[in-house]
């Protein structure tokens, strides 16, 4: 795209952004299929702000890792003796070779030190030190500085038991901007949950904000839930909250038929386990101390860039969209539910039945991203719609998006 285009195109994004929400447009067609766009996105987005890798429950005990690839290139997290968390380059400072490769490791795991499996150089992972070179072989006839070699970090901040790295050592913190977030979700307890599964979903034909922005609203319900979400959380019944920046709340109460189902499975549970017909079922399992609000019905809430939650009685599950090209992206899912639920007899089968009920609803949800990015390949003009009261997050986020992007990008 040639300068003067991708000019027009923030500005365009400048006049949209500055819209209020009754009047409020979709985002010009060339923002989800421009390469230079996508750039701009990768360098003051994904290179520049906080980005969700996962879970504290992911990497619990001493000498845990997690591997991620969440700012585009090749990270780990690891937690040392000392309890603290790091986010270091997986990048060997030798020859460049990722330290821990998916073809032979796990995602997830414990060990002592990162050792690169091409050359076996290996680095410490405690404290202060972490990143730090410990040993390559066959080095002592070369000039080479061993104190001067270890693993670039990246800042990290624990928010709410989810794990935030940041690229952008000048960026501002991040807790305090999700003050408000933070109060929202404090009835789920986030950091006291656990990790039952996880499940993704790579290389979907789509950019990563039409992902983002089908999670960050529920009027979809209607349409491409009808069968499914919608007889049970009705999008129509969504409220929004009304707030600004780089998160946002809705909350949806459970329909009349679905509480009511709820409360009998809940009675049989109950019923069986006294009469010792069989254990509870894990998916009966209540996060403790919900009020009546969060026990009836869903919350959904966002933190820009690329971050949203679902939030139930029973169980948190966030999604990360990871762009991987201007028409691609991974969407990676993280179900969370309490402690004990891991030590009941039926976790298996109700990680089973959980698992296929997300595969359903995201087997839906990608005919309409794809869908979408479809149509967005023909480079329509101006859609001449409207937002929907219910699409408030996805106008919030161009507001986001406006302040990242306009005034730090023009070329001469």
């Amino acid at each position: 795209m040639p300068h003067r285009e991708l000019d027009s195109l923030l500005d365009e994004l400048t006049r949209i952004a500055a819209l209020p929400l009754e009047r409020g447009e979709t985002l010009p067609a060339r923002a989800y299929t421009s390469e230079d766009f996508y750039r701009l996105e990768r360098e003051h987005i994904f290179r520049a702000d906080w980005l969700c890798a996962g879970h504290v429950d992911q990497v619990a005990r001493p000498g845990d890792y997690l591997r991620t690839d969440v700012l585009g290139e090749p990270l780990v997290i690891t937690r040392d003796e000392d309890g603290e968390l790091h986010a270091l380059s997986r990048v060997c400072r030798h020859r460049f070779m990722d330290v821990l490769p998916p073809e032979t490791t796990p995602e997830q795991g414990s060990l002592k030190r990162l050792t690169c499996p091409y050359h076996t150089w290996t680095y410490r992972l405690n404290g202060e030190y972490a990143g730090q070179l410990a040993g390559a072989p066959l080095m002592g006839k070369v000039d080479f500085d061993r104190a001067a070699c270890r693993l670039p970090r990246y800042r990290l901040e624990v928010w709410n038991g989810l794990i935030m790295i940041c690229a952008d050592p000048e960026a501002p913190a991040l807790g305090p901007q999700l003050d408000g977030l933070t109060a929202k979700v404090a009835p789920y307890r986030l950091a006291d949950l656990v990790v039952a599964y996880t499940a993704g979903w790579e290389d979907i034909p789509a950019n990563w904000k039409v992902g983002l922005e089908n999670g960050s609203e529920n009027y979809h319900h209607m349409g491409s839930h009808a069968a499914t979400l919608e007889p049970l959380l009705p999008g129509r019944d969504t409220v929004v909250d009304e707030c600004d920046g780089r998160w946002f709340t809705m909350y949806t109460p459970f329909s009349a038929d679905a509480l009511a189902e709820a409360a009998t499975t809940a009675e049989a549970a109950t019923t069986a386990e006294a009469a010792g017909d069989g254990a509870p079922g894990a998916a009966g399992t209540l996060i403790p101390g919900l009020g009546e609000r969060e026990l009836s019905g869903m919350t959904i809430a966002g933190v820009f860039p690329h971050l949203a939650m679902a939030l139930l009685p029973d169980s948190v599950t966030f999604l990360r969209q990871i762009p991987t090209g201007p028409g691609t992206h991974d969407a990676h899912f993280t179900v969370l539910v309490p402690a004990e639920v891991r030590d009941k007899p039926g976790f298996d089968a109700y990680v089973a039945a959980a698992r296929q009920q997300l595969e359903t609803i995201q087997s839906e949800d990608l005919v309409a991203i794809r869908g979408v990015q479809r149509g967005l390949a023909t480079d329509p003009g101006p859609s001449g719609g409207r937002f929907s009261h219910l699409e408030r997050p996805l106008w919030q986020f161009q507001r986001y998006l406006a302040d990242r992007l306009v005034g730090r990008t023009r070329v001469p």
